[in-house]
Formats: structure tokens, C-alpha cells, sequence
């Protein structure tokens, strides 16, 4: 289990949803909630989230499915995120991903074998005229070369 997150405890999910139930747009809170807690979005809670709103299973697997930030599987201790959008691409942005998947050894979206760094896309982060840029555990950083990528890497990895 990755450090900080609780383990899936089908109680302490029921707990989480019925603590969220009542809000306003629940079905995206409850998912964030359930993510925080447990690092991830449990199979088994989708059916427990569709059934506290009244909701279909299809209706709340779509919108997990839809956002790319909710995940099926825990994330490493920390986690890298590369920006796929176009304006980063164009700045060079695809040979730095294939950079990035080379130095950690697994591609976009995979968790390094011991856990400790998480790769993953995301379609924007607003710094197209700083392109291409990065995410490291909710810190933004842009003009990215391989020199920049490597000492994320080297920071993620420790």
C-alpha cells in the first residue's frame, strides 16, 4: 500500500460516501474523496456510489471513466505528470514523454516497479507559453528539456 493512503475497507467507503451524499455535483466529490482516502478508486465503490444517488452503475462509471485524474490502482509515492496537449507537443513535448519513459522504464500511465513514481498524461495545465511543461506532485514547471525532465525524474526517485 502506498504510503499516506488507507487500505479499501468497503465500511470506511460507505462512510466516505454518506458523508458526501448530500452535496451538490456528489458523484465527482465522492469519487475525489474516495481517491484521497484510498489513493485510487476502488471497483467496488462504483456500485456503492451509484446506488447511495440513486444513479445507474453505467452513470457513475462514466464519469470515473471520463476524468483522467480518478485512477483504478493506487499511484507511486509520487507522481509525474507530462503534458499531452497540443501546444506542448509542438514545443517538443512528444520526445520528452519518450525521454521521461525511458529514464523510468515503464510508459505513460504505469507506476515504476517499486512504486515510487507514478507517469502519467494530462491534457493541459495551462502554461502553453511556457510549453512543454510538467507536473511533479501538484508543482507546475515549464520550458521543459531532457535536462529539466531528468532532474524530475532524479526528484521523484528519491
Amino acid at each position: 500500500m502506498t504510503v499516506g493512503y488507507e487500505a479499501w475497507d468497503k465500511a470506511r467507503g460507505a462512510e466516505i460516501i454518506a458523508e458526501h451524499a448530500g452535496l451538490e455535483g456528489a458523484t465527482l466529490v465522492i469519487l475525489h474523496a474516495l481517491q484521497e482516502a484510498f489513493g485510487y478508486v476502488p471497483e467496488p465503490a462504483i456500485p456503492m456510489v451509484a446506488e447511495a444517488l440513486n444513479l445507474s452503475r453505467a452513470e457513475v462509471h462514466g464519469v470515473f471513466t471520463f476524468y483522467h485524474d480518478f485512477r483504478k490502482q493506487p499511484a507511486g509515492r509520487h507522481v509525474l505528470k507530462l503534458c499531452r496537449a497540443e501546444a506542448c507537443q509542438a514545443a517538443g513535448g512528444d520526445a520528452l514523454a519518450a525521454h521521461a519513459e525511458a529514464k523510468l522504464g515503464v510508459a505513460l500511465g504505469n507506476t515504476t516497479a517499486d512504486d515510487r513514481v507514478t507517469l502519467e498524461p494530462i491534457y493541459c495545465l495551462g502554461l502553453c507559453a511556457t510549453a512543454p511543461s510538467a507536473m511533479l506532485d501538484g508543482r507546475v514547471v515549464g520550458r521543459l528539456d531532457e535536462a529539466r525532465i531528468d532532474a524530475l525524474v532524479a526528484e521523484a526517485q528519491r
